[in-house]
């Protein structure tokens, strides 16, 4: 059986009731989640004035993804790790501080190296914010843990979406200086995130309280439970894969498929990231209430019809089908990483760190590698490939249901 975290909080009394969720505390999380991957989305959104720019193939638009991911990716899941035995309830202030150092750096890079280690800083900051940010959201869920997970992660949707509609109005039109007007958003989430972090030093017993109660209700064997993780993380390489075609590849497919302008497709993109906000936010309370593994499953394979559809659709129905995918693949996530939290207690930040991490990893990679298909075929072959990706989701049947061995609130 995998122990309860020890966490040094036994003389620190909570200012926060144990079943009262703390819904300032989750707004102000949510907040500082969407101008943070606000900040981290634009990187995206500017592809193709950086493409133009520097004269970047696909590839080099995919490393530069990779970089960004891969950094997040691979820090994510030893930060977590670290701070499940010394909380940190200052660090994230400090990694939205190499967010900013990154957004500075993205505004005035002069060459592509320039832009790598830009997507270093920025994916360095997002390797802190997002294991300790996660662990605060289950600190403040009250028992609603789904809920909580919900809530935190539409705010990097809604952050992700206005990323790509901040370029198309303001970066594209004013050039790549105009990227270092949004440091004020780094600079306020830096604010909230302190006054987050005193929250969090005065109330950490409450996530010791929870784990204790939660390793209590856990009874599924070690295997059982790696199992668990493993179809998890098939279901996350899926979701990520196929998303990763769509955050940074959307553009380029409207433009070549239809003969879109640059602003047009990035407004494409930016209604593709709403609907993925949307059903962030719906799937962490329907997994409270109708168990997560149906979730996972009805969001991983019920999205496949639609995604087999895609390529073959003419402009009209490829905006239908572009918000019906991100409404139903988004809403797997939350259940996915509270179902995982669940399984492993008193692991919270690792836990969040490897799936956030591993999610980000995946769609670097998946970046990586569908912008060298795209250099040797096409980007419409591409989405005739990724399509198929959600069928994976078939996996999703091996999960153990632990619904009944871990009551929704706890």
């Amino acid at each position: 059986m995998l122990n309860a975290m020890s966490i040094n909080s036994t003389v620190i009394r909570p200012t926060q009731p144990e079943n009262s969720t703390a819904f300032k505390v989750l707004g102000a999380i949510s907040l500082a989640h969407m101008m943070n991957d606000m900040i981290q989305s634009i990187l995206l959104a500017i592809y193709p004035m950086l493409k133009d720019d520097f004269s970047l193939s696909f590839a080099q638009i995919g490393l530069i993804t990779l970089v960004y991911q891969i950094t997040a990716s691979l820090l994510q899941p030893l930060i977590g790790h670290y701070t499940d035995k010394h909380p940190q309830p200052y660090s994230l202030t400090i990694g939205m501080g190499s967010t900013l150092l990154g957004l500075l750096l993205l505004s005035v890079a002069p060459s592509f190296p320039f832009l790598l280690l830009a997507a270093v800083l920025v994916g360095t900051g997002s390797s802190v914010f997002h294991p300790e940010s996660s662990r605060i959201a289950r600190m403040a869920s009250g028992g609603q843990h789904g809920l909580a997970q919900s809530l935190f992660q539409v705010g990097g949707n809604v952050g992700s979406a206005l990323g790509p509609l901040c370029a198309a109005l303001i970066i594209l039109p004013h050039g790549q200086g105009s990227v270092a007007w949004f440091s004020l958003a780094a600079l306020l989430a830096m604010i909230v995130l302190l006054q987050i972090g005193r929250w969090y030093e005065r109330n950490r017993g409450l996530l010791a309280l929870r784990t204790k109660r939660a390793a209590n209700a856990i009874e599924l064997p070690r295997n059982k439970i790696i199992m668990a993780l493993v179809v998890l993380g098939v279901l996350v390489f899926s979701k990520y894969f196929y998303m990763a075609s769509m955050s940074s590849y959307l553009t380029f497919y409207l433009m070549e498929k239809f003969d879109l302008s640059v602003r047009t497709s990035q407004l494409y993109l930016f209604v593709f990231l709403a609907a993925v906000a949307v059903g962030t936010i719906a799937g962490g309370p329907i997994g409270d209430r109708i168990g997560r593994k149906r979730v996972i499953w009805a969001s991983i394979l019920g999205v496949a019809p639609f995604t087999l559809l895609l390529p073959h659709a003419n402009l009209f129905w490829t905006g239908i089908l572009v918000v019906i995918i991100g409404l139903i693949l988004a809403s797997a996530f939350s259940a996915i990483v509270v179902y995982a939290q669940e399984l492993v207690p008193g692991k919270t930040g690792m836990i969040a760190g490897l799936f956030f991490g591993f999610a980000f990893g995946m769609g670097g990679v998946g970046a990586a590698a569908l912008g060298n298909l795209a250099d040797a075929t096409s980007i419409s072959y591409v989405y005739s490939v990724c399509a198929y990706l959600p069928l994976l989701g078939i996996v999703a049947a091996l999960l153990p249901d632990t619904e009944t061995r871990s009551p929704t609130r706890q």
